[in-house]
């Protein structure tokens, strides 16, 4: 457990902060962002978000006091250089960062980083990690009720969208009897979880299901059946009209079939990269192979991004994850091909 007195202190000491998180951000670093500025402005604190990127459409409910602003875009590079405190959220490698971590590489402010990954950066940072943690808005609650600090409704829900989103729904091994303690707590403080989950789960496009059929067909498994695996292509999205976020979460799909033990989606970006999501369950770890590709994450669910072509980035994957499969199962690795 962090020595949230130890960030407390930070805190006290200084005026103007700026927040920011991982590019692409989901529910997890964009409810943490907001719950912590809503403590920080409570205090009194000057407290700006820039994020490197930004959010999907399908978070945009997170935004609705405009809180969140994207670097060049809202908030300029001068203004996150005049801030006596950088916090991280959510990210401790600088790629994930992009522009705001090359801002924050010039500045002597004080930096910051919580976080719940096992992948890490030196970042020059005051770390508050804790990798055991369901999600980095349960540690922005843990740090509030630590150091005696107020939570408003309005900052209870961003934990809660952060929590619910990261534990899929308080389902994944990450759970434990403190989370749903924390999440009570939070209900009591004016959290509708009915609500929580419309805004989150039931506000799907047609075009998302049309572009989920094409990808439930096309899961194959490997390894025995351990390995379930899926892709999609550019041309995807133009024939269904879906967008690449609406790929979230169906990689989970593949892990839903019995006997997979690891499990990944390749999406095909409009820039020609390939994004690679990766899941496990206990006993797995996909953080070692999303590393060998510059990226990172959990044991159990991690990504990297991958150039491309689509068809070349496929083959690079499979072929780390049968070898590290068959290290992990003791097995004889077989040919992707």
């Amino acid at each position: 457990m962090p020595d949230w007195s130890e960030l407390k202190k930070i805190v006290d000491a200084h005026q103007t902060f700026v927040l920011t998180c991982h590019v692409r951000p989901d529910a997890d670093a964009l409810g943490s962002e907001l719950a912590l500025a809503c403590l920080l402005q409570d205090l009194g604190k000057d407290v700006r978000i820039a994020n490197p990127s930004n959010a999907p459409n399908t978070l945009e409910f997170l935004n609705n006091d405009e809180l969140v602003s994207v670097l060049g875009q809202g908030i300029k590079s001068e203004e996150v250089l005049s801030a006596d405190v950088h916090i991280i959220l959510d990210t401790s490698a600088w790629s994930q960062l992009q522009g705001v971590g090359e801002v924050f590489r010039k500045t002597d402010a004080v930096k910051v980083v919580i976080d719940h990954h096992v992948s890490s950066d030196d970042l020059d940072a005051h770390d508050f990690k804790d990798t055991s943690a369901e999600a980095t808005g349960a540690l922005i609650y843990r740090f509030a009720k630590e150091c005696g600090l107020p939570v408003s409704e309005k900052a209870a829900f961003y934990m809660f969208c952060a929590i619910a989103t990261d534990t899929g729904w308080f389902r994944f091994p990450s759970v434990s009897s403190q989370t749903y303690r924390d999440i009570a707590e939070m209900i009591d403080l004016g959290v509708k979880p009915h609500l929580v989950y419309g805004e989150l789960y039931e506000r799907s496009s047609l075009a998302r299901h049309h572009l989920s059929g094409r990808i439930l067909q096309r899961i194959t498994t490997i390894e025995k059946g351990l390995v379930s695996w899926t892709w999609v292509a550019r041309e995807d999205f133009r024939e269904t009209g879906a967008k690449p976020v609406d790929t979230e979460d169906l990689v989970n799909e593949c892990l839903r079939v019995e006997g997979t033990k690891v499990a990944f989606i390749a999406v095909e970006q409009e820039n020609g990269q390939v994004k690679f999501s990766f899941r496990a369950r206990l006993g797995s770890n996909v953080a070692i192979i999303a590393e060998q590709f510059g990226g990172g994450g959990h044991t159990l669910a991690a990504g990297a991004m991958l150039p491309g072509p689509l068809e070349k980035a496929k083959q690079q994957v499979l072929e780390a994850v049968i070898k590290s499969v068959a290290e992990q199962e003791g097995l004889s690795a077989s040919n992707p091909a």
